[in-house]
């Protein structure tokens, strides 16, 4: 079972982002679960979501306490969390990043999600929309494949610029 934990803050699209996951690797032929962890939060406020994927069904539904992937939607959280705790010790790290940013001892893809939507004028409620460049970046990294992020990003939102920015993603990030 491959496991991911996604760090988001409330409004980013994280949660979005753990469920387009586990839609597109359910096109792909798996089993999936997105689960998010959060309380009564505002906009701003620190969320982490689960997604799960496996050949089999997928039958947990807890905190992911050992992930595969840590993902990173703002570095400033890494000042708040400790995003790594647990991570395998071959885990790997995506974070969004405008300036490189890497994390000591595991690999890591840092990729400029937020420009590549503010490029775009992917914006909504004067904040740059990142869970459709994200999806990008994981087809890239070969979690799903990159005709179904192009297909549940085409199937949720109307506006082609969120698959333009995937692609952009995906075409950006350095593996």
């Amino acid at each position: 079972m491959y496991e991911i934990r996604l760090h988001s803050r409330g409004g980013q699209g994280g949660v979005t982002a753990a469920k387009l996951i586990a839609y597109a690797a359910f096109l792909d032929g798996k089993y999936a679960t997105a689960t998010p962890l959060y309380g009564a939060e505002r906009r701003g406020a620190p969320v982490v979501s689960f997604i799960r994927i496996d050949d089999e069904p997928v039958r947990v539904y807890s905190q992911i306490r050992n992930p595969d992937l840590v993902i990173v939607l703002d570095e400033s959280i890494m000042e708040l969390v400790d995003v790594l705790k647990g991570i395998h010790p071959d885990g790997e790290v995506l974070i969004n990043s405008q300036k490189g940013t890497t994390v000591e001892g595991h690999r890591t893809y840092p990729v400029d999600l937020t420009g590549i939507s503010l490029s775009l004028d992917l914006v909504l409620a004067g904040n740059p929309i990142l869970n459709t460049p994200l999806i990008g970046a994981i087809a890239k990294l070969g979690i799903i494949s990159q005709e179904s992020a192009k297909q549940v990003i085409a199937e949720t939102f109307r506006d082609e610029r969120n698959v333009d920015a995937a692609l952009r993603a995906y075409e950006e990030l350095k593996i």
